[in-house]
């Protein structure tokens, strides 16, 4: 079995009065691709904003490579960790968000090496050349001295994806990707986590595109009302859900 590099453990979160989680349990193997779907509202970026602690959660355990995220374990209770410890932390955990998220006064290239430079403390030329080889895999070789603003949505989402990958994370996180773009945007920057599945990357990918989450993923999430309500491989789930919700849900996207 393949090492996990994922666990949540009874993961709970509110917002005021509001249960957003209510017991979250899933684990995600090395080189696994999970898709999550579900009705908006049901939790799935909140549940992905908790694994790299954007969020905090209010019980439960989450972890990533083995160590506890946003927490250490001391006399018996979990402790928040300082601000820097946890930034280090996230730097392991990639994440691509539904809106960009650029730099607009940095180029394209100085976006990717932003953080390996004044995070990881590279040396420029090494992160360069890192991130001109990412720049190649995500088809925008020749944007390097582009700035975000002279691209398309679905070029920026690309640029977003390979400053993630500037980091090698061990886990990447996407929080519906393809819905900012305009449909017609939308095949490219699929087509460049079809090449990260491939190659292995572990991923968490909340996602509308069912033809996607049919095509690469491992195992299909189905999210409700703050719950995991059916878990499976995409095959099974998203053809014969054994759950109700999940029937009623998919019969609305198909």
């Amino acid at each position: 079995m393949n090492e996990i590099i994922m666990r949540a453990e009874g993961v709970g979160k509110s917002f005021g009065s509001v249960q957003v989680l209510k017991g979250i349990d899933l684990e995600v193997a090395a080189g696994e691709v999970v898709c999550v779907i579900g009705p908006s509202g049901s939790g799935k970026s909140t549940f992905l904003r908790c694994i790299n602690h954007l969020e905090k959660i209010d019980h439960g355990r989450l972890s990533v490579n083995g160590t506890l995220i946003g927490y250490e374990e001391t006399d018996g209770g979990l402790h928040e960790l300082r601000e820097a410890d946890i930034a280090r932390q996230r730097t392991r955990i990639g994440m691509v968000f539904q809106r960009f998220n650029l730099f607009a006064h940095l180029s394209v290239l100085d976006n990717i090496v932003e953080a390996p430079i004044h995070v990881n403390g590279e040396n420029r030329r090494d992160a360069e050349r890192r991130a001109r080889t990412l720049l190649e895999r995500v088809g925008l070789a020749d944007r390097a001295d582009s700035y975000p603003n002279e691209l398309s949505g679905g070029q920026q989402q690309r640029v977003a994806i390979a400053r993630a990958l500037a980091m090698n994370p061990a886990l990447m996180l996407f929080d519906e990707p393809t819905s900012a773009l305009d449909p017609e945007l939308v095949g490219d920057v699929l087509d460049v986590m079809r090449d990260l599945a491939r190659a292995g990357m572990t991923m968490i990918v909340v996602t509308h595109e069912i033809g996607f989450a049919r095509e690469l993923a491992d195992r299909v999430v189905f999210m409700d009302d703050g719950r995991i309500v059916e878990l499976g491989p995409p095959d099974l789930l998203l053809t014969a859900p054994s759950h109700p919700r999940t029937q009623a849900f998919l019969s609305t996207v198909r």
